[in-house]
């Protein structure tokens, strides 16, 4: 299978990259970023979560952002939404698209979310068909699909059965995540590869996290096998608060420069990315992650 033409691509650092913050990011600063990325050209900027303030604080303003955001035509804000309750606030703050987050792994998901991968699937069961029922759209995640930080190495067959099973609830995507960033671009293959032997791949995106430097190789593996959704987060913002040592995810700066090289349209604007990057990480008082961005702030300083 060639690479497809056109790929697309969902920022997640306004939600993944931003929770995992040590402080909470002021209110103003979060929604001129998601409105910075979305002028970029990037077709979904993950805005949000509605999960307890108690676990994560950075995220108790969610409803707030949706409220004072400029919404650009065309372009998708979804939140992550645990449970009903998180639902229900969701659609009472005017989403249109949330995001359920199951894991391959059985002592990831009892750490993340304290239940089974099984009862995590039950739990998620009337989340998807009420907000399917209120017209809003459901996107799966799969954390922990090339390795768990309790169990090590998981079967892709595991990764498989997840997401096949978030297909059936009605996910209209499932996001294939390497949540502790050590996959090498072998085992990315084998894994998409079982993968799609459930799920069509046109269903599918890759998310990966750049702890061992991996993540473009790994990126650039998936895309030959036909995946055409890439998930990422400007300037590599991110980590996984239960992953110790895990480092961001893969830098959006990276990856359209990597997509522009091969002559693969995004629709993204790099310049506008980095700049909005420059500006969070201004806010955050911290150098940027990637290697693009370090050398547009050079070039453009």
């Amino acid at each position: 299978m060639t690479m497809l033409a056109h790929v697309r691509i969902v920022e997640v650092g306004p939600r993944d990259g931003l929770q995992n913050e040590a402080g909470v990011v002021p209110l103003a600063d979060k929604v001129a970023l998601i409105e910075a990325l979305a002028e970029a050209g990037l077709p979904v900027v993950e805005s949000g979560s509605f999960v307890s303030p108690k676990w994560v604080p950075q995220m108790a303003d969610t409803d707030q952002v949706l409220a004072r955001l400029r919404r650009k035509p065309g372009v998708s804000y979804p939140v992550l939404v645990p449970n009903m309750k998180g639902l229900e606030a969701a659609i009472a703050a005017g989403a249109t698209e949330i995001a359920v987050f199951g894991a391959a792994s059985e002592s990831f998901s009892n750490k993340n979310i304290n239940c089974s991968i099984a009862e995590s699937l039950e739990r998620f069961a009337p989340v998807c068909a009420a907000a399917l029922a209120a017209g809003v759209k459901v996107r799966g995640y799969v954390s922990c699909v090339l390795g768990c930080p309790y169990e090590g190495a998981i079967a892709p067959a595991a990764v498989a059965r997840v997401a096949k099973a978030l297909s059936d609830l009605g996910c209209y995507e499932i996001s294939l995540g390497d949540t502790i960033g050590v996959g090498t671009p072998g085992r990315a293959r084998v894994m998409v590869r079982a993968v799609t032997e459930l799920v069509p791949v046109e269903r599918l995106a890759v998310h990966f996290h750049d702890t061992y430097g991996q993540a473009l190789a790994n990126i650039l593996a998936c895309l030959d096998l036909g995946i055409g959704t890439v998930d990422s987060a400007v300037a590599g913002l991110g980590g996984c608060p239960y992953a110790k040592g895990a480092s961001g995810n893969v830098a959006t700066e990276d990856v359209v420069y990597m997509l522009n090289g091969l002559g693969i349209e995004t629709g993204v604007d790099l310049g506008r990315v980095a700049a909005a990057g420059r500006a969070i990480l201004k806010v955050l008082g911290r150098p940027p992650a990637s290697k693009v961005a370090q050398v547009l702030a050079k070039r453009d300083a």
